[in-house]
C-alpha cells in the first residue's frame, strides 16, 4: 500500500465524525475531499463491476461519487448499520439509473438518448414545482421539444442493456462481495423506518407545542395524565383534551398518502 493510500485510511470513529460535520455544514470542502479519498476506492471498485472494462468506466466513476454524496449525507448512524453497507446500495442505485439511461439493447437516435436524462430531470423538477406528476405536454413545453418527442423517448426508454443478477460487486474495502441479485428487489428496512420517521415529523408539524408535549409525555415517556398533568402544571382533564384532539389531528394528517405527507 503507498503511502498516500496509508494517509487516506482513517479510523470509523474519524470517518463518522466527519460524515456528522458535512451533514452540519453541507459546505464543507475539506470535510467533504477528506470523506471521498477514504471511499473513492470503493466507488471505482463497484463502477469497474458494472463497466467490465467498458469505455464507459470513466462516466460509472462519476455517477459513483454522486451516489457517495448522496450516501454522506442521508447516512442515519442510529439505524445501527454500518456506512460502508447504507453507501454501496446508494452509489449501486446511481450506476444503474446511469446505466438505464445510456446503455440500450437496440438501436435509437442520438437524440433519444439525450433526451431520456433530461425527460427525468424535467420530471423531478416540475413535480417539485407543481406539487404533482408533470403532464405530457407540460415536459414537452419545459424542454421546449414535442409531445411525440417526449413520449417516443419514454417509450424506447424500456430498452436498455440488461446486467447479469449474479454479478459480483465488491461490498466493502475488506473484500467482501455481493451479487445484484443481493441489491436489486431487497427491501431495506432503513428506508421504511426514515420514510415513516419523515411521514411523523411531517404530521407533527399541524400540532401545538403544548399537544407535543402532552404526547412526548404520555406516549414516548410512558407518563400518566395525571403525571404529565403535574408536570406540565395544567389539570388532567386538560390533558385529557388537549392529548384527544392532538389524536385528532395526527389522523387526519396521516390520510392524506405517504408521497404526498412527503413533500
Amino acid at each position: 500500500m503507498s503511502t498516500e493510500s496509508r494517509q487516506r485510511l482513517h479510523s470509523k470513529e474519524q470517518v463518522y465524525e466527519w460524515i456528522d460535520q458535512l451533514q452540519e455544514d453541507p459546505t464543507n470542502e475539506v470535510i467533504q475531499t477528506n470523506l471521498v479519498l477514504q471511499y473513492q476506492d470503493l466507488v471505482h471498485s463497484l463502477a469497474r463491476k458494472f463497466s467490465k472494462g467498458k469505455s464507459i468506466h470513466d462516466d460509472l466513476v462519476q455517477v459513483g461519487m454522486i451516489g457517495l454524496l448522496a450516501a454522506f449525507r442521508r447516512y442515519d448512524k442510529t439505524f445501527g448499520r454500518s456506512f460502508e453497507s447504507f453507501a454501496v446500495p446508494t452509489i449501486v442505485g446511481e450506476i444503474k439509473r446511469f446505466i438505464r439511461d445510456k446503455t440500450w439493447s437496440v438501436h435509437v437516435p442520438r437524440r433519444i438518448k439525450e433526451l431520456g436524462p433530461r425527460i427525468k430531470k424535467a420530471v423531478e423538477e416540475l413535480t417539485t414545482s407543481l406539487q404533482r406528476s408533470p403532464k405530457i405536454a407540460e415536459i414537452a413545453d419545459y424542454l421546449e421539444v414535442s409531445e411525440e418527442e417526449v413520449l417516443e423517448t419514454m417509450e424506447m426508454g424500456k430498452s436498455y442493456q440488461a446486467l447479469s443478477v449474479d454479478s459480483s460487486i465488491e461490498a466493502d474495502q475488506e473484500g467482501s462481495t455481493v451479487t445484484l441479485l443481493d441489491l436489486v428487489g431487497s427491501a431495506d428496512a432503513g428506508y421504511d423506518q426514515i420514510d415513516k420517521r419523515m411521514l411523523l415529523e411531517k404530521a407533527f408539524a399541524v400540532l401545538s407545542e403544548r399537544e407535543r408535549e402532552i404526547l412526548q409525555c404520555t406516549y414516548f415517556e410512558n407518563l400518566s395524565q395525571k403525571e404529565t398533568g403535574e408536570r406540565l402544571e395544567i389539570s388532567q382533564m386538560h390533558v385529557s383534551r388537549l392529548q384527544r384532539r392532538a389524536l385528532e389531528k395526527l389522523k387526519e394528517a396521516l390520510r392524506v398518502s405517504p408521497s404526498e405527507a412527503l413533500r
